[in-house]
């Protein structure tokens, strides 16, 4: 993919992404632990903290006023393999201070270490913890990988027919294992995260071969047939990003199902946008249309 397919105000910030060797430990670990050791932009006046619910670690966003009892259950994204929530400081304390809702972010077991169900259930172990302290209602959103487990959050919590969550709000989410066995978008080289990262990442969260006849339950969002029932939808995503495809067709499928879904795609913008240019107009753009949507929801 060349530079000039990225949005202009976006081309400096692009051009000097880095990356570390996912397919090797070593490559992992940084990826996992540079997360907890930066100081990363936050909302002046949010107060962050660290807790447990339901017995699984979790970063917790305060605003200065509770202004809604709602809570934004927030998953962050590393492809399955890395990341941590504090990499989120700056949308989720945003979120907690514009909408005066508390935010709750899942630091949630990786892959390959921790295959599916683990990353799912630590998410549904959050959820349960947050309704057994009687918070009744709970958006669910995620960047990424943590989208992906937010829209399978989603359909699990459907399938038990307990309580449900009130929204999805999905960030470039990571959707469907069948891009990543179409050996053919290898060579077309998308910037943050490819097709060779996404084949590791799927691989190492299924303990498979992404693309296989069948995967467990609730592990591969668009692989469920039926998505009716499903709560309202946010879904962004860039032009140019591995999953814009796998992302728009899952909103069409969404909405053919009867759920309310509101579908952003950004021109030239690659994946991770609010990660990767946070500062520029486009991602502050993007961050207020996702905000608003789940205002309106709450």
């Amino acid at each position: 993919m060349e530079l000039e397919q990225v949005a202009p105000e976006l081309r400096d910030a692009v051009a000097r992404l880095g990356g570390v060797p996912l397919e090797r430990r070593v490559g992992r670990a940084i990826g996992r632990i540079a997360p907890r050791l930066m100081r990363w932009p936050r909302e002046p006046g949010v107060r962050i903290g660290r807790a447990r619910v339901g017995g699984v670690r979790v970063r917790t966003y305060a605003p200065p006023e509770v202004r809604s009892d709602a809570v934004l259950l927030w998953i962050h994204g590393g492809g399955m393999l890395i990341g941590a929530p504090a990499m989120d400081d700056h949308f989720c304390s945003e979120t907690a201070a514009r909408l005066g809702i508390r935010v709750v972010s899942v630091d949630y077991r990786l892959a390959p270490e921790h295959p599916f169900p683990a990353p799912l259930d630590d998410c549904a172990r959050v959820f349960a913890g947050l309704i057994a302290r009687g918070h009744a209602r709970i958006a669910l959103g995620g960047q990424s990988a943590g989208a992906g487990l937010a829209a399978g959050l989603a359909q699990r919590l459907l399938d038990e027919g307990g309580p449900q969550p009130i929204a999805q709000l999905l960030d470039c989410p990571m959707l469907d294992d069948r891009t990543a066995a179409d050996a053919a978008r290898d060579d077309e080289a998308h910037f943050v995260w490819d097709n060779r990262e996404n084949r590791l990442g799927w691989r190492s969260l299924l303990g498979q071969e992404p693309g296989a006849p069948s995967v467990p339950a609730h592990a591969v969002p668009t692989r469920r047939a039926n998505l009716g029932g499903l709560p309202p939808a946010w879904i962004g995503v860039g032009s140019i990003d591995l999953f814009h495809d796998e992302d728009v067709a899952y909103a069409e499928r969404l909405r053919a199902a009867g759920v309310d879904v509101d579908l952003l795609v950004v021109p030239g913008a690659p994946h991770g946008l609010l990660a990767v240019a946070a500062r520029s107009a486009l991602a502050e753009r993007y961050r207020r249309a996702a905000q608003e949507w789940l205002r309106a929801r709450l």
